[in-house]
């Protein structure tokens, strides 16, 4: 019971966050997930390859990867930069 109750309240706060975002601030968060997921599995794929090289260059990267989606979609926010949920690297 415990458990559907605190499911259903994060659902509920979820959707009112959600209701909050602009369409702007949806398509800068968008690009700065699919950014964060291509640089996860970046660094997955050489997780599988054995030598420090390979890592230390997939690392490299996927930590370009992520900061070219945040250049991304704090120029989809606009001339601020404001990142309305908080997550901005910056």
């Amino acid at each position: 019971m415990k458990t559907t109750t605190i499911l259903a309240i994060a659902l509920g706060v979820g959707a009112l966050s959600a209701c909050n975002n602009t369409p702007q601030e949806q398509a800068a968060d968008n690009i700065e997930q699919n950014a964060e997921d291509t640089a996860d599995m970046i660094e997955a794929n050489a997780d599988d390859v054995p030598g420090a090289t390979m890592n230390d260059t997939a690392d490299n990267a996927a930590d370009a990867v992520r900061a070219e989606g945040e250049a991304k979609a704090d120029a989809v926010r606009g001339a601020s930069g404001a990142d309305a949920d908080g997550n901005s690297a910056n």
